[in-house]
């Protein structure tokens, strides 16, 4: 096994115990709803220091339900996840292909250095100068 594999499956295994521990720890058993987001929680600590509290300004759009919200969520996360992507498909095409110009480009220059198949003397011109 390579040292990318191991370094890929070490990685792997911690992203499944953080999505495995908290649910196997029971964190979060002691909440109404264990797993809500940071708007929630923020909303939630901020009404119960100060239960006046007027917000600066509302969301611009505010789905009919849940399942919108988190259908739209999921929709972002593909979209980025999709840019993301690219750039790393884009930017390694570009390597692989700078890679094999400058292969081709070795092997196009040993190939004119090779004695014999240049001048008659088997130097080669800039030799020869």
């Amino acid at each position: 096994m390579s040292r990318n594999a191991k370094i890929n499956a070490l990685l792997l295994l911690v992203v499944a115990a953080l999505a495995v521990l908290p649910l196997a720890l029971g964190l979060g058993d002691h909440k109404e709803e264990p797993f809500t987001g940071a708007d929630g929680e923020a909303e939630t600590a901020i009404t119960e220091i100060e239960p006046d509290y007027e917000p600066w300004f509302s969301p611009l759009y505010e789905p009919p339900s849940g399942e919108i919200e988190s259908a739209l969520f999921s929709l972002q996360a593909a979209i980025g996840a999709g840019v993301l992507a690219y750039y790393f498909g884009l930017h390694r095409g570009r390597r692989q292909g700078e890679a094999r110009a400058l292969a081709q480009r070795d092997a196009e220059a040993a190939a004119q250095d090779v004695p014999g198949s240049g001048s008659a003397s088997g130097k080669s011109t800039a030799e020869q100068d």
